[in-house]
């Protein structure tokens, strides 16, 4: 019983950590379109979606069927492997939704509950199966029809939502234009007063229908006099919309995104709140209907009454939803999750996170020769009054730091088709996912709007091919994981579950630590033109520049030395100046598209200084790279010549990198000369080191790999200096002519 205690104990524990793993995935759902939009400040956006959160917890239907009954039939278990079940389920939740938020991957926590519950339920029964006489079949423990109606709901919603997500967004698109402040004039209180009443459908539907205060009374009025009720909604979202917009210019579709992602706020946490609670809620009822039965064995004792209606505690929904409210102000997991499905729905072109597959490729390819077909069907008028729909708004320079990602239109457009299908899904009793939906939706209008261009189809295809396939990893993982979970608490009892939880914070705590670092790795250079362009440039080089520099000098000085732990930590940061000079590079298009006409002549300047930077970069590196591989494979040591010739280099090169800073931090340029005959002399140094080390190689005085080595660095030095001196000189031009 003292392991029954435990684990009851840590449930709830787990059920906190849930709490927060599982609201910093499904925000994205409700986040995306205002986040992306930019439909208000930060602060005002999160107050709102706080609320709606708060009041979903507090209405939720609490204790669903799905966490007692819905995947297992309780009555065929005893109290103990009910508890053994639940136990797997949550750290399997744990584990595997921390690890999708890492990864800033959108999953279901619908699916990733269901199937750990199918998985833990699936093993047990197996477990009673072979160890206990008179067991039953397979099918009297497992309640199989509801795994298949998730599978089903996977594909459903993914079909389902990109269609119409599509065809809405294309139809709205056509009507409006990218530039629809003048229609909105005339037709935007009927588009948001429409909007408003699909939200309020939707809120009645989905977020309130199921929620604990609701009566059989209430619920059935609310259906009698619908109609009713959602035209007097309507006209009057209309009369109120066009006098704020008539009276106080108030922004309909600011209004109308704002609204839409606290209505689904309030849902996913007055619905989704068992995939987060509803375990460790549902261990609680099996405790308590242990107790009160009066019964001493914990592994003869069946859980039939856990069929029952079980309602949920009000304080604990609260407690629950304010711990929600804290994980969604201070979780960054959370923002790398909207952050990968608004940069897979950015209206506008740049760095792409996901690279590009053969499938990809076949669609993109697939839907261009469509789209040739299509074109020479349509008459011509037609085609060019469509094309001017659908040009894309112009953002001036001045305007490009605030630019969303998406505009209000699409905001609206997502949240309001998303919205229908989630409630006519659950009004049909559909098996959708309101995660897959919202997803598909956000996707499907991006596509509508072109945002999926020849220049990034493929890699946004590939994206969101990429979040399709872990929707079906998730629960195969599930499945397999809880399972072998079980197996372990099974067998190992008290002892088992302790190595787990361990573990478990050991995993949580190396994944938060790795995303820390993954986000300071993958931190994009932000380019902001303005009157101190000059100088933030400046001051970039210069840090690049000291940074090249000083590991150039600890590399040959590693190597030298022959010290493994300098190189290795030499390396590490050579590769990492490698990929921030590459980020800068390809941020060059970003950086030429939004300047003013003052850098039309020195934009090929600036070109030029990035990709000799980028160059002497990859030199570094292909310096480093091999003396640490040397070092670390135990080659023999470089002799007393070939380290003498070395450092014969690096004093003038040393003497040469203070000359370079100099000359960029003074502004004094009319040093070039003199630092060019410098760089002169050392490629002179270098020739004939360079010379020495080949008699030497001839005469067999050397070892070969120690000679191999020296060479390389010789000739990866004069190219690092080579690409040092052109990028100096692109950057006196530049400045010169900005």
């Amino acid at each position: 019983m003292l392991t029954i205690h435990i684990i009851l104990v840590v449930l709830f524990v787990l059920a906190i950590v849930s709490l927060s793993v599982g609201v910093s995935n499904d925000a994205v759902n409700f986040l995306n379109p205002a986040i992306g939009s930019k439909a208000s400040n930060m602060k005002i956006l999160f107050v709102l979606v706080s609320l709606g959160v708060l009041v979903g917890a507090v209405f939720s239907s609490g204790m669903m069927e799905v966490a007692r009954k819905g995947i297992f039939n309780p009555e065929n278990f005893y109290f103990s492997e009910v508890m053994f079940i639940f136990l797997s389920v949550m750290l399997t939740n744990i584990i595997l939704l921390d690890a999708y938020n890492t990864l800033g991957l959108p999953t279901s926590t619908t699916v990733s509950l269901v199937f750990a519950l199918l998985g833990g339920s699936v093993c047990m029964a197996l477990i009673k199966m072979n160890t206990q006489e008179g067991a039953l079949s397979l099918t009297h423990y497992i309640n199989t029809s509801k795994a298949l109606a998730i599978i089903s709901g996977i594909l459903f919603s993914i079909i389902i939502a990109f269609f119409f997500g599509t065809l809405i967004q294309w139809l709205t698109r056509l009507l409006f234009s990218f530039n629809y402040e003048k229609r909105m004039k005339y037709f935007g209180a009927i588009f948001g007063g429409l909007a408003i009443t699909v939200i309020v459908y939707f809120m009645l539907i989905k977020g309130m229908k199921g929620a604990s205060f609701m009566t059989a009374e209430m619920i059935g009025y609310i259906e009698a006099h619908a109609t009713i009720i959602l035209l007097i909604c309507f006209l009057s979202s209309c009369v109120l919309l066009e006098i704020l917009y008539l009276l106080f210019k108030v922004s309909i579709l600011k209004i109308v995104v704002l609204l839409g992602t606290m209505s689904l706020a309030m849902a996913f946490a007055g619905n989704d709140l068992v995939n987060f609670i509803g375990v460790p809620m549902a261990g609680l009822a099996s405790y308590n209907i242990f107790m009160s039965s009066g019964a001493a064995d914990i592994n003869s004792f069946t859980m039939e009454a856990l069929s029952g209606p079980v309602k949920a505690d009000v304080y604990l929904l609260i407690l629950s939803g304010v711990i929600m409210v804290l994980s969604l102000w201070f979780s960054k997991k959370a923002r790398t999750v909207i952050k990968t499905s608004i940069d897979l729905s950015r209206q506008s072109e740049g760095q792409e996170r996901f690279g590009t597959s053969m499938l990809a490729k076949q669609v993109v390819r697939f839907a261009v020769n469509t789209s040739h077909t299509m074109n020479s069907i349509l008459p011509e008028p037609l085609k060019r009054r469509m094309a001017r729909q659908f040009e894309p708004k112009v953002y001036s320079p001045a305007d490009t730091a605030e630019r969303p990602a998406f505009d209000l239109l699409r905001a609206s457009v997502s949240l309001v088709v998303a919205s229908i299908l989630i409630a006519l899904g659950t009004s049909l009793k559909l098996p959708l996912s309101t995660t897959y939906v919202s997803f598909m939706v956000a996707m499907a209008t991006s596509f509508a709007d072109k945002a999926w261009g020849r220049e990034s189809a493929v890699y946004r295809i590939t994206g969101v091919l990429s979040v399709i396939g872990g929707w079906f990893i998730t629960a195969f993982v599930s499945f397999i994981l809880a399972a072998i979970l079980l197996v372990v608490i099974y067998y190992g009892g008290l002892i088992a579950i302790i190595v787990l939880l361990l573990l478990t914070a050991f995993f949580f705590v190396r994944s938060n630590l790795l995303h820390k670092k993954r986000e300071s790795e993958q931190k994009e250079t932000v380019i902001v033109v303005s009157n101190s362009f000059l100088e933030e440039t400046k001051q970039k080089i210069t840090e690049f520049t000291s940074s090249i520099f000083e590991i150039y000098k600890d590399g040959t000085d590693g190597i030298c030395e022959f010290k493994m732990k300098k190189l290795k930590k030499r390396l590490k940061r050579a590769v990492e100046i490698d990929k921030e000079t590459k980020i800068y590079k390809k941020n060059i298009y970003a950086t030429l598209s939004i300047t003013g006409t003052s850098f039309e002549n020195s934009g090929v300047y600036y070109v030029q200084m990035i990709d000799y930077l980028s160059e002497a970069a990859d030199c570094l590196t292909h310096v480093v790279e091999p003396a640490f591989e040397h070092v670390s494979n135990n080659h023999k040591e470089l002799t007393s010549a070939q380290i003498e010739g070395l450092m014969r280099i690096q004093r003038p090169i040393e003497f040469y990198f203070s000359e370079y800073q100099a000359i960029i931090r003074q502004n004094n340029f009319s040093e070039y000369d003199n630092l060019s005959g410098m760089y002169d002399n050392i490629c002179g140094i270098i020739e004939t080191v360079r010379s020495e080390q080949i008699k030497r190689i001839r005469s067999k005085q050397d070892p070969t790999r120690s000679s191999l080595l020296v060479i390389d660095i010789l000739q990866e030095t004069e190219n690092l200096l080579g690409d040092m001196q052109k990028m100096l000189k692109a950057y006196i031009r530049f400045r010169m002519s900005f």
